[in-house]
């Protein structure tokens, strides 16, 4: 049973790190629209979104706990906390 919680925390940290980059690309997207949609002479640049280094963090923690708890072990937070750094 302890193996198949692993893999569930696993699947979820997962699903939500995809579901937090699907959401920035969709913002990101939109404001390119917006953006696009401004004539030339008022179209700013867009900001780096400062959401995404928050939601990192906060993802890092998670994983973290998840390690503390047992529910992860260190090969799976390296490659979890791997793909965070990457974007």
């Amino acid at each position: 049973m302890p193996r198949m919680l692993r893999r569930a925390a696993v699947l979820g940290a997962t699903a939500r790190v995809a579901s937090n980059r699907g959401q920035a690309r969709g913002a990101q997207q939109q404001a390119a629209a917006d953006a696009a949609a401004l004539p030339t002479e008022q179209a700013a640049a867009p900001a780096a979104p400062e959401a995404s280094a928050t939601d990192s963090y906060a993802e890092l923690m998670k994983l973290k706990q998840l390690l503390d708890a047992g529910a992860l072990t260190q090969a799976e937070f390296d490659a979890e906390k791997a793909k965070i750094l990457a974007t």
